[in-house]
C-alpha cells in the first residue's frame, strides 16, 4: 500500500490511527495507544483534512507483492515472461502487462509497482463542486462572507428542489475545504469558519471526560518547597523543550540561583526519548545539585517517576498555560535562540554541539547575576 503520512510508521499502524480516529479518540490518546509522538498522527490525518480513510482492500486475481517481487527476481535473472508466469500460475500476456506498465524490463521494481497499482486502485472520482463552476462560485462567495458550510446547504435545500444540481452536503463543502489535493476550493476559504480547526474531526470525536495531557501522579508547583521560591539553596531547576522545525527539539534545563544552563540532545518528543535524555545529563551534576525540577504540563515529562527516580530530582509541575511559573526556563529560552533560531531543524545537532552552546551561554556575564557569569556563580557555590 502507498504510504500515508510519515515514513515509518507502519501501514497496520498507519490505518489503526484512523480506526481511532474514527471512533472519536482525541490526537493525545491515539498518540500514546499508538505509541508515536502526536505530531506525528496529526501528519498523518493533515493531508485528507481528518476525513477517515478505510483501508483498501485488493480485488481477487490482482497480483499481490509478492509476486511482484517474484516478476522482479525473474527479470534480473533473464527469465521470459512466459517463464516467470509459468512459475506464478499466470498468463504471460499478464507478466508483460504489468512489466510494460511499470517503466519496462530494465526499470521494473516490485515495491513501486505495487504503489502504482494502489495508486491506480483508488480512481478517485470529482466531487460536486468540482463539476459545477456555478454551484463551486456561490459556495465560495457565501464562505467569504462568513456562512458556515451548514448555512450554505440549507440555504440551497430551501431555494433549489430535490435532485437539482444546485444541491451540495455540508460534508462535501467540508471535503473540499480540508482536502486540498482535491483543488477546488482555496485554502484561504478555511479561515472563513469559525472553529479555526486545520482537520475535520468525527462526529464522535467529544474530549469530555478523556485523559488529555493528564500526568498521572503529577506534584503540583503550588507544593513545591519554599526555598525554592527564595534561590538562596542551589539544585533547583526549571525545564522545557525547545522546539526546531518539523519534529525536531532540545531540553533545556535551567538552574533557579545561578541561571546555569544545561542543553540535553533527545532523539524525540515522547516521554521515553526525554526521560532518558534528563537522566543521562543531570546525573552528570554532583548530587546536592539535584534537588527539584519544575516542568510545564507537556507529556513528554509522564515518566516523571523514572527521572526521580534515575536522578533524585523531585519533579513539580507548572499550571496550565502559565509559563511566568518558569520564568528563568522563558528567559534563557529566548537567549537560546540566537543559537538555535525558529524554523531551523535541530535534528543533526549533536550533545557535543549542546555542551558547546552551553558553554558559552553560562561564560556570558548576566545583568540578573551583578555581571558574575553562571558558571561563576555555580563554582562558588561548589566550594
Amino acid at each position: 500500500m502507498a504510504k500515508i503520512g510519515r515514513p515509518g510508521l507502519p501501514s497496520e499502524r498507519r490505518q489503526q490511527v484512523w480506526e481511532l480516529w474514527k471512533t472519536g479518540a482525541s490526537i493525545s490518546e491515539i498518540s500514546r495507544t499508538v505509541g508515536s509522538p502526536p505530531g506525528s498522527i496529526f501528519s498523518i490525518l493533515l493531508p485528507f483534512g481528518g476525513f477517515y480513510q478505510a483501508p483498501q482492500r485488493r480485488r481477487a486475481g490482482t497480483l499481490t507483492l509478492t509476486e511482484r517481487e517474484e516478476i522482479s527476481r525473474g527479470l534480473a535473472a533473464g527469465d521470459s515472461s512466459r517463464a516467470i508466469g509459468r512459475g506464478l500460475g499466470r498468463p504471460a500476456a499478464a507478466i508483460s502487462r504489468e512489466v510494460a506498465k511499470n517503466k519496462g524490463r530494465r526499470r521494473y521494481r516490485a515495491v513501486d509497482a505495487d504503489d502504482r497499482a494502489w495508486r491506480r486502485a483508488r480512481r478517485p472520482q470529482k466531487c460536486k463542486l468540482a463539476c459545477n463552476p456555478v454551484l463551486r462560485g456561490y459556495v465560495a462567495a457565501r464562505l467569504r462572507e462568513d456562512w458556515s458550510p451548514e448555512q450554505i446547504a440549507g440555504a440551497l435545500r430551501k431555494r433549489h428542489p430535490a435532485g437539482s444540481r444546485m444541491r451540495v452536503s455540508h460534508e462535501t463543502i467540508y471535503k473540499s475545504l480540508f482536502v486540498q489535493s482535491r483543488g477546488v476550493l482555496a485554502k484561504e476559504l478555511q479561515k472563513h469558519l469559525r472553529s479555526g480547526r486545520p482537520i475535520r474531526r468525527s462526529v464522535h470525536n467529544n474530549v469530555t471526560g478523556q485523559w488529555r495531557s493528564q500526568i498521572k501522579d503529577a506534584v503540583s508547583i503550588s507544593e513545591r518547597p519554599a526555598e525554592v521560591e527564595d534561590r538562596a539553596v542551589p539544585g533547583h531547576w526549571e525545564g522545557d523543550l525547545l522546539l526546531g522545525r518539523g519534529v525536531t527539539q532540545i531540553a533545556t534545563v535551567v538552574e533557579r540561583a545561578t541561571r546555569f544552563t544545561v542543553l540535553v540532545q533527545v532523539d524525540g518528543r515522547d516521554m521515553k526519548s526525554v526521560t532518558a535524555g534528563l537522566s543521562r545529563e543531570m546525573n552528570l551534576l554532583p548530587g546536592r545539585l539535584r534537588r527539584s525540577l519544575t516542568w510545564d504540563r507537556g507529556m513528554e515529562l509522564a515518566d516523571h517517576k523514572t527521572v526521580t527516580r534515575n536522578t533524585g530530582l523531585d519533579v513539580y509541575f507548572a499550571d496550565p498555560r502559565s509559563p511566568w511559573q518558569r520564568g528563568t526556563n522563558e528567559n534563557t529560552n529566548r537567549l537560546l535562540r540566537q543559537y538555535f533560531p525558529k524554523g531551523v531543524s535541530m535534528k543533526d545537532l549533536t550533545q557535543a554541539d549542546l555542551d558547546a552552546v552551553a558553554a558559552r551561554l553560562n561564560s556570558r556575564p548576566r545583568k540578573t547575576l551583578d555581571f558574575d557569569t553562571p558558571a561563576d556563580r555555580l563554582e562558588a557555590l561548589l566550594r
